[in-house]
């Protein structure tokens, strides 16, 4: 056994938040809960200090302005804790694509600490970051790590282990993970799903987001053979095609045999598969998301959705009704990687209408909201009426593929439309 520094208290933190300091905290369940106690308890001694993090899931008074200007909370991905938050102007957004966040984080902040959750050290002194490696697996033995050790986390493998000798300090918690239940699909999702995965072969590399449509495509490829993963989230659904045997990994130009990600979300289940699971590798978002990275596997298929479409193919993914909602995340990345890769095939995937019935492919975007990604760089738009194929077509045939896709009800009206833009005659 290593012999390692002894556990502190969490609030031992507070010694590394010298004025004006920024604190890097992992996404979704890497945030040690805890510490961010024990750092917002201190908040009266602080002066100044920012904590920057994607995606949130644990509300705290900081997030709504408790504290002022002496700790402030800069996203880079809204959740449903930050989104409020930044509605009420007591939360940052800062626009990315997700690769790029280590870079970001390198050249606009002082990188000042890193804390996060962890599994406990093991036997030779190494910390795992669990569920996690995302932003923050590029910042090890460059920038000092505060660690919650906690029972509940997975150990995992790949670039997010940390030896006892790189860690600024350590303390320990009884804290569970969040779960978040795999999405049930519908039949429109399901109609979705069936359209992309008849459009993905044997031996193809995926990335798939989260959500019903998402879980509806990883049940369509349960037929499927040979299929890798490369994705930025790992989720429930991929474990069932990995038990499967759908998913080998043995036809991937990297990573081979290997389910690569660079973050988990999702039940016990899946917290427990990957403890100490040989096939998966949590790898730093800046690998994992790279479209450079992304182009070198034959038959890459990249699936996400969006919230709105215009009749030029342009994506807005992070806005809803012209309000800020969530960030770009990754989808430009695997879609520009995908668009690079031989063979490789980009989706996005939406529902033809919203709740209300309201189209989703549109004339042109609501005011206020945002391309997520390029008209240049969308390949497949997929609704449950049918695919509309939109790389290497002019505007005009782009347009009237994306009407052919929407709702009916609104077929006639976008025509209007498109025709008042002067896309087609």
């Amino acid at each position: 056994m290593v012999a390692l520094a002894p556990a502190v208290a969490p609030a031992a933190v507070l010694s590394h938040l010298t004025p004006g300091a920024d604190v890097i905290v992992p996404l979704a369940n890497g945030e040690p809960t805890a510490v961010l106690d024990a750092i917002e308890a201190g908040a009266g001694s602080l002066e100044g200090v920012r904590v920057h993090q994607m995606h949130a899931l644990h509300d705290r008074p900081y997030l709504h302005g408790a504290h002022g200007d002496r700790l402030r909370h800069v996203s880079y991905f809204l959740s449903r804790v930050t989104r409020p938050a930044y509605w009420e102007g007591t939360v940052d957004l800062v626009p990315n694509h997700f690769s790029e966040v280590p870079l970001l984080l390198q050249r606009s902040t002082k990188c000042s600490v890193v804390v996060a959750a962890c599994s406990p050290p093991d036997r030779h002194g190494y910390f795992s970051l669990g569920t996690n490696a995302d932003y923050v697996a590029r910042l090890i033995g460059r920038v000092p790590f505060f660690l919650e050790a906690t029972p509940h986390m997975p150990r995992t493998r790949g670039a997010n282990t940390i030896h006892h000798s790189q860690v600024a300090g350590w303390c320990e918690s009884d804290r569970p993970l969040i779960e978040v239940p795999r999405a049930q699909p519908n039949d429109i999702d399901r109609a979705i799903a069936a359209r992309v995965a008849e459009r993905i072969p044997d031996g193809a590399t995926i990335q798939i987001g989260i959500g019903s449509i998402a879980a509806a495509v990883l049940d369509a490829l349960s037929g499927h053979r040979d299929l890798g993963i490369h994705t930025e989230l790992l989720h429930d659904g991929m474990v069932d095609l990995v038990e499967a045997g759908v998913v080998t990994g043995v036809e991937k130009e990297v990573r081979r045999n290997r389910v690569v990600t660079t973050f988990c979300l999702g039940t016990r289940r899946l917290y427990d598969w990957l403890d100490d699971n040989a096939v998966v590798e949590l790898l730093g978002v800046d690998f994992v998301n790279d479209p450079r990275v992304i182009a070198r596997m034959r038959r890459f298929a990249s699936v996400n959705a969006t919230t709105e479409v215009d009749l030029l193919g342009q994506c807005a993914s992070e806005t809803v009704a012209g309000r800020y909602w969530s960030s770009s995340g990754g989808q430009a990345d695997f879609a520009r990687g995908a668009m690079y890769a031989e063979e490789g095939q980009a989706f996005i995937v939406t529902p033809s209408t919203t709740r209300d019935g309201t189209s989703r492919i549109v004339a042109t975007l609501s005011p206020g909201s945002v391309v997520t990604t390029l008209k240049n760089t969308v390949d497949h738009v997929v609704t449950e009426h049918g695919v509309a194929e939109l790389r290497g077509r002019s505007l005009a045939d782009r347009a009237r593929a994306l009407i052919a896709v929407a709702d009916p009800s609104a077929r006639d009206q976008l025509t209007v439309a498109g025709r008042g833009l002067g896309l087609f005659r």
